[in-house]
C-alpha cells in the first residue's frame, strides 16, 4: 500500500489518479473511473469527482493507495 499525502481536504479521486502518474491525463482518469475500473474504500466507484478525505484507500490495477492528510 502506498500513502499519499496530501495537504488539504477534499480532493477530487481523478486528480489523485493523474497527479500521482497512474494515468497520463485527466481525462484518461475520468474514462477509467466511469468505466468501474476504480474502488474507493472497497466498492467500485463511478462519480469521478468524488471528493476524498483523509484515510480514503483507492484500488486501481495493481495499485493500493492510501490518503493521509499532513
Amino acid at each position: 500500500m502506498r500513502i499519499i499525502e496530501i495537504t488539504r481536504e477534499p480532493v477530487e479521486l481523478y486528480k489523485i489518479l493523474k497527479f500521482e502518474g497512474l494515468v497520463t491525463t485527466g481525462g484518461e482518469a475520468k474514462l477509467l473511473i466511469g468505466d468501474g475500473q476504480v474502488s474507493v474504500n472497497g466498492e467500485i466507484e463511478t462519480r469521478r469527482r468524488r471528493k476524498m478525505l483523509n484515510g480514503d484507500v483507492i484500488e486501481f490495477r495493481s495499485e493500493t493507495l492510501q490518503l493521509q492528510l499532513v
